[in-house]
């Protein structure tokens, strides 16, 4: 197929560029430039030319899905994110979100059960007292946050791929998405590499204690291999899918895959 241009006169592609680099996420646009993507490298990977800001923005959106898939291919399943002595813990640990702690969501546990849906052979929900009674372990990871800061916290939970296979869920299935109590509807996708990966967990408690709410009671994921917005909390359900169905910030052109 030939590349496509359509070409006007007197529009400064580099410009438009420039102008569309201001609608990525700041890390994204950050590591866009830091790579030294020229103009000739967008139009070799998306097979067009820029005309006008909307095909900029196009553009920058197909090398993001680029991206994803390049991380993807590199991820190594077996590799562990460092771990840490208690001493390196930082006290207090930052609240993260898009909003202020008191606008964060105020779950009863008593009444919270976790949905289970999707390519499963048990579809049961399971209350917070059930999940409490698996296996736990352990580990203290560094939360890295897309916004450059980071910080080192003890999360204790069940190991997300011993869940999956509790539930018989079908791990040749492509991704896990997880929605959360959140007033914005929440939710975030997570290939199933990296949940099957070993320190991908169910966290019920912060620091040894049952997890507060503004670290996501009564459950968040901790995927330490990835970026803070891919640890989703206080989540309500879980889905086992084919399909991609978006996340509250891959929907705002947050690369999904965002390894750390």
């Amino acid at each position: 197929m030939a590349k496509r241009s359509f070409l006007i006169p007197g529009v400064d592609k580099r410009l438009l560029i420039k102008d569309s680099l201001k609608t990525m996420p700041d890390l994204t646009r950050r590591r866009f430039i830091a790579g030294g993507a020229s103009l000739g490298a967008l139009t070799l990977l998306t097979g067009c030319d820029v005309v006008d800001s909307s095909s900029a923005e196009e553009m920058l959106k197909q090398v993001s899905k680029f991206n994803d898939a390049v991380q993807s291919f590199i991820f190594n399943p077996d590799a562990l994110a460092p771990t840490f002595p208690e001493s390196a813990i930082t006290k207090p640990f930052p609240f993260n979100a898009y909003y202020d702690l008191d606008d964060a969501p105020d779950v009863d546990g008593k009444d919270w059960k976790l949905e289970v849906r999707g390519l499963v052979d048990n579809k049961k929900s399971w209350t917070l007292d059930e999940l409490y009674q698996l296996p736990q372990v352990t580990q203290i990871t560094r939360h890295i946050c897309v916004e450059g800061w980071s910080a080192i916290g003890s999360w204790t939970g069940t190991p997300l791929r011993d869940f999956l296979k509790l539930i018989g869920a079908d791990t040749r299935a492509k991704y896990v998405w997880f929605q959360c109590a959140d007033k914005d509807g929440y939710n975030s996708p997570l290939d199933m590499r990296s949940a099957l990966h070993p320190q991908t967990q169910m966290t019920f408690k912060y620091a040894n204690e049952i997890l507060p709410r503004a670290y996501g009671f009564p459950m968040k994921i901790r995927v330490p291999t990835k970026l803070g917005f891919k640890n989703p909390k206080y989540v309500v359900s879980m889905e086992v899918t084919n399909d991609y169905k978006g996340g509250y910030w891959e929907d705002q052109g947050y690369n999904s895959f965002s390894g750390s």
